[in-house]
């Protein structure tokens, strides 16, 4: 990978950003390789809030982005750039004709969110399950 990113800037697209790890280690690699800037970009927007339609993601403990300010995770990821798409543009390009949810990323459940925080199946010990 040196040969291909040495000397060269670099944009690199996730379809998310969640937690912040995996770009975090890739961002480094590619620092590593010689990339001479690192360009961020998520195709969603930022992960804010718990999902409990889907996304094993339940607490914002977890969420880099309700953390943190844009500028914030930018530095944290290491990255020269950082960009993510707007709410808005996630429901235009799910028409919302079938209800879209954007919980997640804007707090405006469809419905009322559970009380009780439960945990992953993988996080649970294995007499819990």
């Amino acid at each position: 990978i040196s040969a291909t990113v040495k000397g060269k800037r670099v944009v690199l697209v996730d379809d998310s950003i969640v937690r912040g790890t995996t770009a975090m280690r890739i961002v480094k690699l590619l620092r590593k390789a010689g990339a001479s800037e690192v360009h961020m970009r998520s195709s969603a927007p930022p992960f804010k809030h718990p999902c409990y339609f889907g996304i094993d993601v339940d607490s914002e403990d977890n969420l880099i982005a309700s953390k943190y300010s844009l500028e914030e995770i930018r530095e944290k990821l290491g990255v020269d750039s950082l960009g993510y798409l707007s709410v808005d543009n996630a429901k235009k390009l799910a028409d919302n004709t079938c209800g879209f949810c954007t919980a997640c990323f804007d707090g405006d459940y469809p419905c009322k969110p559970p009380t009780c925080q439960q945990r992953s199946l993988f996080e649970r010990s294995i007499d819990a399950q």
